[in-house]
């Protein structure tokens, strides 16, 4: 059968409709489609900008400064990295040029996306079948590197425009180059230029960055792990030859400026010298800080501050190598390591010049140089009960005291070993650390004014603490080697109390100062107390439980123990032993045992342990602040 001609040419006409129809409906999902993304791209950069305002202000590496104005240590952000920020003004005018013409020549002429760079890179991505271009401007890696991810998908592509116009609208072009130029990461953990310069090249002003610095600089975000010099030094090299041809290109350079800065060598700056680490001066003085000023310690950490401390960088050096010797501590139990901490304080000052919270302390770990947590044991003695004693009036260093032992009620303090002579001296009780004629004598001055003496000295007791054990040092809370150092100080000044502190200014990343110490001195003992407890206490070392503490120089101190009373354990066993002294320049606190002390970890050694510390770290401290 065969059908009419005419229908055959209306089925084509039908055909050709159908199509056409087919595709005026395509055409209209795509305006739509495209008018929903432009309203997306409008709408989703405008809402990512406004509601995470604070991403524009880059984190950065806080500085913790010597009492030499020496950086001790640069805090790092979280994830381990760098960043020192610089103002555009710091940074030389090739350096920004430079960045330019490598990363994005066209950065001032376009409004967030170079649409030339994205055709360019289209058309070389789809001749090489694969995506080797991103034709991203340094907006949008701005963008990227602030808001998103790393992805390679169409939606983070999308999102990575739209917030690249949004960041256009909202700030000057200067203000994105400054943020490019401070977020940018450079490799080996540093963000931004300035970082980079000074872990690279050893430069900390910008201005005087060399022309082959700048295009090693300019080359580095390529691909950070691959150009930085330190890790691929010819790969740097290509790299720095091929930027250089670029900055030739575009009139930056000269032919000869190209030729010379291509044949430098390039060597890393000279490694310095080793830095204590100060990580539990770093922690206590971060705390101090944020005690000052009301600033959490996070934001301490990434905020750009400078912190002043008082650190004195040959004392800290000289206990932290102190620390590292194994045989000046007592053995390891069973399952768990000795532990010490110590405290060195500038008595003339206040000033906390070097502290140890452990034997190899890191970030985050226990602090225990601030710990209020240890027994003192006959440490306190000179706190508690025989500076009282004589600032009472009532006492000198020669009164009599009776040594026999006494019941205070339930009460019955016993001396070592049992051992008594039925009367010592004042001075001869604290020499030999005796505890009968303790307990007795501060019975006779008052607990009321026993503790209030105390307080005068920094140390504030609780309720809990009002009773006579505290002559021998037995706390509800216990107390901490800074707290002991600061109440000897007290001794070791005449008399005069000044807070022990480690902050001495705080500026922030603009140079203004937030925090400055203002020294402050208030007689609280009188001098002939001061001087006679001075006496006392050198005559321990001299001739007492404290004679593993002589030095070329005078010495007072008093050593403390307190005992493990465990039942099936030694008798000898103990769970805190402690040194606390001063020479003519300065005050320290040694404090010895284990985190926790039970049957199997304890201190088999006595207090001569920390007084011999105490008299190594002295010795060495004292010879290296003297150099």
């Amino acid at each position: 059968m065969r059908f009419p001609r005419n229908h055959g040419i209306q089925g084509r006409r039908a055909d050709v409709l159908r199509f056409l129809c087919r595709l005026f409906d395509a055409g209209v999902l795509a305006a739509m489609l495209g008018l929903i993304a432009l309203f997306y791209m409008r709408e989703y950069g405008e809402f990512a900008v406004h509601r995470h305002q604070d991403i524009l202000i880059l984190p950065e590496s806080s500085v913790i400064a010597a009492s030499d104005g020496t950086t001790v240590r640069k805090i790092p952000l979280p994830g381990s990295g760098y960043r020192q920020a610089a103002k555009l003004q710091e940074m030389p005018e090739l350096l920004i040029k430079a960045f330019v013409a490598v990363e994005d020549r066209r950065f001032y002429d376009h409004n967030g996306l170079d649409y030339k760079g994205i055709l360019r890179a289209f058309v070389n991505n789809s001749a090489r079948m694969r995506l080797s271009e991103g034709g991203s401007s340094i907006t949008q890696q701005l963008a990227r590197n602030l808001y998103l991810n790393r992805d390679r998908t169409m939606l983070r592509k999308l999102n990575e425009a739209s917030i690249a116009v949004a960041l256009e609208k909202r700030l000057s072009k200067n203000e994105i180059m400054e943020l490019y130029l401070n977020q940018i990461y450079m490799g080996r953990g540093q963000y931004g230029v300035k970082s980079a310069a000074e872990r690279y090249f050893g430069v900390s002003d910008l201005k005087r960055l060399e022309i082959w610095q700048i295009a090693i600089l300019a080359g580095i975000p390529k691909g950070p792990s691959v150009y930085n010099p330190v890790d691929n030094a010819e790969k740097s090299l290509d790299r720095r030859r091929l930027v250089l041809g670029i900055m030739l290109r575009e009139g930056l350079i000269t032919v000869s400026e190209m030729r010379e800065a291509a044949g430098r060598k390039y060597e890393p700056p000279g490694e310095a010298e080793a830095e204590p680490s100060a990580v539990s001066y770093m922690e206590a003085s971060l705390r101090e800080a944020s005690r000052v000023t009301g600033i959490s310690t996070e934001k301490l950490r990434t905020g750009g501050y400078l912190i002043e401390t008082a650190i004195n960088k040959g004392a800290q050096s000289a206990l932290e190598k102190a620390f590292l010797r194994k045989e000046a501590f007592p053995p390891d139990g069973k399952n768990r390591k000795a532990e010490a901490a110590m405290v060195i304080v500038n008595h003339h000052n206040g000033e906390i010049v070097a502290m140890m919270g452990g034997r190899n302390p890191r970030e985050g770990d226990l602090n225990r140089a601030i710990l209020d947590a240890r027994q003192p044991g006959s440490a306190f003695k000179p706190i508690i009960v025989y500076g009282p004693a004589l600032e009472s009036g009532r006492f000198t260093p020669d009164s009599v005291l009776p040594d026999r032992p006494y019941a205070y009620g339930s009460y019955r303090p016993e001396n070592i070993n049992n051992a008594y002579t039925g009367q010592l001296t004042m001075s001869a009780a604290l020499q030999k650390s005796a505890n009968a004629p303790a307990v007795w004598l501060l019975r006779q001055t008052g607990l009321a004014y026993a503790r209030q003496f105390a307080s005068k000295l920094g140390i504030e007791l609780t309720g809990e603490d009002n009773n006579l054990s505290i002559a021998l040092g037995g706390l509800h809370k216990g107390v901490s080697p800074l707290k002991m150092a600061q109440a000897y100080s007290v001794f070791a000044s005449g008399g005069t109390y000044r807070e022990a502190h480690t902050v001495r200014r705080i500026t922030d990343r603009h140079g203004t100062v937030l925090y400055e110490h203002v020294p402050a001195a208030s007689r609280v003992i009188s001098a002939r107390t001061a001087g006679e407890m001075t006496t006392m206490l050198r005559t321990v070392v001299q001739e007492g439980t404290g004679i593993r503490a002589q030095m070329n120089r005078p010495v007072a101190g008093k050593t403390g123990t307190t005992e493990l009373d465990l039942p099936g354990t030694d008798r000898k066993a103990n769970r805190d032993i402690w040194f606390v002294g001063y020479t003519p320049e300065w005050t320290a606190a040694v404090w010895m045992g284990f985190d926790r002390t039970d049957r199997d970890n304890y201190m088999t050694a006595g207090s001569g342990a920390a007084a011999a510390l105490f008299a190594r770290v002295m010795e060495s401290v004292l010879q290296q602040t003297r150099r």
